[in-house]
């Protein structure tokens, strides 16, 4: 059910305060007293990664372009434990969005210790039959958005020897003639994300790509229904034959790459940088 809380934030907060009546100190969380931006936080991967860090005491700031979208998610992300989330609603297309998130996050943290790029829903669908503004739209969402919110955290992140981690998708690597605006931009993206190695090692902060798989969210059923129109079949058939082709055990689901996303900005990652993993259950054919 949309809006209702993750199982195991709720498990985690409860242990958190059992232990706190008890008189036990709880252990010290990685992420206490550090900021993390999630731009389109408010759904999906975007919230669960949102919630693996505000589990670990983060203080989270959530982005995305629905207000109502993300006061939920607020309310599933607070349940995990931390500070108060922050909600930024925008369209992250346009520049200001973009400037209005870190001029917020600035006047009110003064820092930025993860950045996160999870936004962006691009189309699927027949290649001639998608026009110019389709493909405009997804790299203005998923593209543009990360390129420009690197460039205003940078500062803050070089502060605080921090991570950008970025959401991108198999199709990078695998593309497909149904997905060719998703592909195109997932490889711009992760293109983007290795170019910036170098500064990275030069100002001190990681950046990494994860590339998700078939996972289990609203994004994912909007695709399935894009292919079924272009393959003409039904929704099931394309299903069932994504997963056969793959040989996937299961579909993946929104905490497998929140877990990932936790650990590449962990210190115990430190030296894991310039790097792209695929979690997708073994779906990637090369």
């Amino acid at each position: 059910m949309r809006g209702a809380p993750d199982p195991l934030a709720v498990f985690t907060l409860a242990a958190y305060k059992a232990c706190t009546k008890s008189g036990e100190a709880p252990m010290p969380q990685e992420f206490e007293g550090k900021v993390v931006v999630v731009s389109g936080g408010s759904r999906g991967i975007g919230r669960a990664i949102a919630v693996a860090f505000a589990r670990e005491g983060a203080q989270t700031v959530l982005a995305a372009s629905s207000a109502a979208n993300l006061a939920e998610a607020a309310k599933v992300v607070a349940a995990a434990g931390g500070p108060e989330p922050m909600t930024i609603a925008g369209d992250l297309r346009q520049l200001s969005a973009c400037e209005q998130v870190f001029t917020r996050v600035n006047e009110r943290f003064k820092r930025c210790d993860v950045l996160v790029n999870c936004a962006g829903a691009t189309k699927g669908g027949k290649f001639f039959e998608q026009p110019d503004d389709l493909w405009t739209d997804g790299f203005a969402l998923k593209f543009h958005a990360a390129v420009r919110l690197t460039r205003l955290f940078w500062p803050l992140l070089k502060q605080a020897h921090g991570s950008v981690v970025n959401i991108v998708g198999g199709a990078a690597r695998t593309p497909g003639p149904e997905f060719l605006i998703g592909g195109a931009v997932n490889a711009a993206m992760a293109n983007f994300a290795k170019g910036l190695t170098a500064l990275g090692n030069r100002d001190d902060v990681n950046i990494n790509v994860i590339h998700p798989g078939q996972t289990q969210t609203e994004r994912n059923e909007q695709l399935a229904q894009q292919f079924a129109k272009a393959q003409g079949k039904t929704v099931e058939q394309v299903r069932a034959e994504a997963l056969s082709k793959s040989g996937l055990r299961r579909i993946g689901q929104p905490q497998d790459v929140a877990e990932l996303a936790l650990f590449l900005a962990s210190a115990r990652a430190r030296h894991i940088h310039g790097t792209a993993i695929a979690i997708d259950g073994g779906g990637t054919p090369g």
